[in-house]
């Protein structure tokens, strides 16, 4: 069964403790969102807390999608630039499915949906998002239509002795 996605959904205590359980879990098994497992719901709760500070001073927008159950299973974060040269485009950060889902194409469901609500926003010509490199993530955003335009080789630091690319993603919306 597909998900339900929301564009700026109202954040509730629901809503919250669903998107820090989904993020929690994301990184536990694996995901590369922002952390390295293992993690608990306080390790994540700063960076959530950053997201939703963002919201509140409208310099990003939330999309989540919801499964049959209601429960959060997806995420991202449209994030504008703040940089007046630099407004035409968005970033898009967190993108995250929930790992009981994974294999059901909703990864892709949620990268259209957030091309969709991105189409909507006046002036957003572009979406640009960064992944880690060496997970094979590039491959899945490029067939989703996002072209890799830089690379920073050894950027993210996994661990002592296991440095990741920084990879740029690009996805024209004209």
């Amino acid at each position: 069964m597909p998900l339900t996605f929301t564009f700026d959904p109202v954040v509730t205590p629901d809503l919250r403790d669903g998107i820090l359980d989904l993020w929690t879990d994301v990184t536990n098994a694996g995901g590369a969102v922002g952390f390295v497992p293992p993690v608990t719901r306080e390790d994540v709760r700063p960076g959530l807390v950053r997201q939703l500070v963002s919201m509140a001073e409208e310099r990003s927008r939330l999309l989540v999608g919801h499964d049959e159950e209601g429960r959060v299973a997806a995420t991202a974060f449209l994030t504008f630039n703040t940089h007046h040269l630099m407004t035409h485009w968005l970033w898009l950060y967190t993108v995250m499915v929930h790992p009981r889902h994974q294999g059901k194409g909703y990864g892709r469901d949620l990268l259209a949906a957030a091309e969709e609500s991105a189409r909507t926003l006046d002036g957003i010509e572009a979406i640009r998002l960064t992944c880690r490199g060496g997970l094979g993530l590039e491959r899945f955003y490029a067939s989703c239509g996002y072209k890799e335009v830089g690379r920073v080789p050894d950027a993210i630091r996994v661990a002592p002795g296991d440095d990741r690319d920084d990879v740029v993603m690009l996805l024209p919306l004209t």
